[in-house]
């Protein structure tokens, strides 16, 4: 069982009731890849257009190296979800664009494997998420990006504490065209964390 040795101190980890969230290593990717395929049909309706290789071990490896990249230029940081039973990868979140000096905002994505979508589950980890960004990285706001037909996501943010704040056109290309985005924010002392 992987769960405990994460919790050793290899591998930072936040650890929630069904879930623990810990930074993605090499050797998740053919669990990673595997639930990705499963869940394609799922997840790129939402997402920007995958590479041909989006599934492959190289494509897997510049993934790591970006996350490596913004954790140690202090910009962001990546996290998987996996689950406390059974250490099943369930989806990741992503805190990025960090923001330093007078904003102390980051930006969040996130994402979960069709078969647990609609479980409660990322909302644990969004909370978890939240308790890092707002305590141990002591950022002020956090902010989120839906599309405007994503209505799953739209109500996992309101119930996060998260506000509605505006459109923001065209702002991300998704699936291969640019796609106006709702746009939501936190503060780190908004009710409710």
């Amino acid at each position: 069982m992987l769960f405990g040795r994460f919790l050793s101190g290899t591998a930072p980890a936040l650890v929630g009731q069904r879930l623990y969230l810990r930074q993605p290593l090499s050797a998740d990717f053919e669990t990673w890849a595997a639930l990705r395929a499963v869940s394609r049909g799922h997840l790129q309706p939402w997402e920007p257009s995958w590479a041909e290789d989006a599934l492959s071990r190289d494509g897997f490896r510049r993934r790591l190296a970006w996350f490596e990249k913004i954790k140690r230029q202090e910009s962001g940081e990546a996290f998987f979800l996996f689950a406390r039973r059974d250490d099943s990868l369930l989806g990741g979140i992503t805190l990025s664009n960090i923001r330093r000096g007078a904003a102390q905002c980051g930006e969040l994505g996130y994402w979960i494997g069709q078969p647990y979508a609609g479980q409660g589950l990322m909302g644990e980890a969004l909370r978890l998420m939240m308790q890092h960004c707002f305590g141990g990285l002591n950022l002020h706001r956090l902010e989120a990006a839906t599309l405007p037909e994503n209505v799953p996501s739209q109500r996992l943010l309101l119930r996060a504490g998260f506000q509605a704040e505006g459109i923001a056109r065209q702002f991300l290309k998704i699936n291969g065209v640019w796609r106006d985005h709702r746009m939501y924010g936190r503060l780190a002392d908004d009710p409710g964390l």
